[in-house]
């Protein structure tokens, strides 16, 4: 369109082009996205304090303040600008073709006392130099940490470390569950499972729910401890792991466990076991 063309009309111009007067004339109103801009500035307030809120708690957060802020509204803006809640995103589970994988044989199954079933799973963990990877033995009916092991490489050594340890401390579990990370399908990683004569079990591919209370371990100990600390180095981030997880089993209450510790879980079944067997 050219309105200082003097050959054609902006109306034949129009029907040139095949579009109305209507739209030509239209001006868009800039005051939608100067709206939009005065509430990603109190998005972004909450979420410097708060970085792992999504756009549910956000909004639950703003809206008695600011009623217009609601849930559809806080995701369109936060959509709109790319913000995300801080939350653990890499794949660690990276599968290996030539490892046997074997069957999940939780499905349906009742776990009734500690030691039935262990669990494990690895995490990342940020340092300023790069990343390291945390690994945890996790008893399934108690929830209790039994060993753990921090590493800055992905070897299956460390994973061996703390599966040894937990069956030094603990005796042997009767399945052992995890997902189908290389680590855990190695033939070193199995053979001592294999040695214990304990099951193994693991998780369907893309089935992140079937090692749940792992990744609810992760979550935990990622927002009540590490994003708050910002570990500086190797040997601090160790000894507030150590902290956390000592707390995380022995002082921290659970919702699922009836408000009760692990470790009083763990302590409270071997106690019963062991009057029953006086009795």
């Amino acid at each position: 369109m050219d309105p200082e063309y003097k050959e054609l009309s902006i109306k034949k111009q129009c029907e040139v082009l095949d579009i109305s007067r209507t739209a030509y004339y239209y001006k868009p109103s800039t005051e939608g996205e100067d709206k939009d801009l005065e509430d990603l500035k109190l998005i972004l307030t909450v979420l410097q304090e708060i970085p792992f809120y999504g756009y549910r708690k956000v909004s639950v957060k703003l809206i008695r303040e600011y009623p217009h802020m609601s849930r559809k509204r806080v995701r369109r803006i936060m959509r709109r600008f790319g913000l995300r809640a801080i939350y653990p995103k890499m794949n660690l589970s990276k599968r290996r073709k030539e490892h046997k994988k074997y069957p999940y044989l939780l499905r349906g199954k009742v776990i009734r006392h500690p030691n039935q079933v262990w669990s494990s799973d690895i995490t990342y963990l940020k340092l300023p130099g790069g990343n390291v990877y945390l690994v945890v033995i996790l008893d399934l009916y108690s929830r209790k940490v039994l060993s753990w092991r921090l590493s800055n490489t992905l070897d299956v050594e460390f994973c061996i470390e703390a599966l040894e340890e937990a069956i030094a401390l603990y005796g042997d579990p009767a399945i052992f569950n995890t997902d189908q990370g290389s680590q855990f399908t190695s033939d070193r990683f199995t053979k001592v499972l294999k040695d214990h004569f304990i099951e193994i079990s693991m998780d369907g591919k893309g089935r992140a729910l079937d090692n749940i209370y792992v990744e609810r371990l992760w979550r935990s100990l990622k927002y009540e401890d590490v994003y708050i600390k910002s570990y500086e180095n190797m040997r601090e981030l160790k000894e507030g792991v150590k902290k956390y997880l000592r707390f995380y089993n022995e002082e921290r209450f659970h919702q699922s466990l009836d408000y009760r510790t692990p470790e009083e879980m763990h302590r409270s079944f071997i106690r019963d076991e062991k009057l029953e067997e006086a009795a």
